[in-house]
């Protein structure tokens, strides 16, 4: 099939909404305002055939952080008649995430549409297909650590769905990303961390992009070749111009526009909330031991 007969599709791609049972976070940030102005903001963008959440959807793993994810991002869904689709992250339970979310493959009107990864095992992996595009959620989630780790079985079945290519190619969603900054004193140790399985299960299929979360920040890179986009988190953004070996955390949530289909496919266009309280320092801490750092 050629570039120019693909079909065009548009994703927005949100990520680290950390929503708890009391809407807040431990750091003072009211993450559902944060969601709820997001979601607000980019209200005129067009053409939205899908919206995703990459992850850390509850802070504290609860059903109820789930469910106040799921019901602002399906109003938004709702109103455009589409669909929305989740995957579980470091801070998420996956007894929750079911709870709430299902297979986490919602349509417009919250009817579950996901197919579970099988054989069936404790990881949310599922795929479904909007509008001729395969979408495929992974489960990265180690539970109590913050790095990811897909594992074999989980592998095992992502080569088997991708062995057969599909109309207009196929997204892979996950909360960890395959890539990190060579200068990030943190990204190496927090990443997926099996990611030369991940890429093999990639190699020579008709994935188009790897969509992540995790980092809260705007990053893009390939693995082997495919082009993979990690959107800034909902709840804060990580500031880059920290001083080195700190990690230095912002208001202003983020979203990013992902275009399939057309010239310069895959594009990324990443969006920031009009909040003018964005750029309010929320924690300043050691990257590594994670001890707050003051007066900076």
């Amino acid at each position: 099939m050629s570039a120019t007969s693909i079909a065009r599709h548009r994703i927005l791609h949100l990520s680290d909404t950390h929503v708890g049972a009391d809407g807040r976070v431990e750091d003072g940030v009211d993450a559902r305002a944060a969601l709820d102005g997001m979601l607000h903001d980019v209200r005129h963008v067009p053409d939205i055939d899908l919206v995703v959440v990459s992850g850390d959807i509850a802070d504290d793993g609860s059903v109820e952080g789930c469910v106040a994810v799921r019901e602002a991002v399906g109003r938004f869904a709702r109103e455009r008649g589409i669909p929305h689709v989740y995957c579980p992250g470091n801070h998420d339970r996956r007894a929750s995430f079911a709870a709430a979310l299902g297979t986490g493959h919602l349509a417009a009107d919250g009817t579950d549409t996901g197919e579970p990864a099988r054989p069936a095992g404790e990881e949310r992996a599922a795929v479904s297909v909007v509008r001729g595009l395969r979408v495929v959620t992974l489960d990265s989630l180690v539970p109590g650590a913050v790095h990811g780790q897909l594992g074999d079985r989980q592998l095992r079945w992502l080569r088997r769905v991708l062995a057969r290519p599909v109309e207009a190619g196929t997204v892979v969603v996950l909360h960890h990303p395959p890539i990190a900054l060579p200068s990030s004193p943190l990204m190496a140790s927090v990443n997926l961390r099996d990611v030369d399985g991940f890429a093999a299960a990639l190699a020579g299929s008709d994935v188009r992009a790897v969509l992540c979360g995790h980092y809260h920040l705007q990053l893009s890179g390939a693995l082997g070749g495919v082009p993979v986009s990690v959107t800034p988190g909902v709840v804060t953004r990580i500031d880059l111009t920290a001083p080195p070996r700190l990690e230095r955390a912002v208001t202003g949530a983020g979203a990013t526009v992902v275009d399939l289909g057309g010239p310069g496919s895959p594009m990324f266009h990443t969006l920031a909330a009009r909040d003018p309280r964005a750029g309010r320092q929320v924690y300043l801490v050691d990257a590594v031991s994670g001890v707050d750092v003051p007066g900076e």
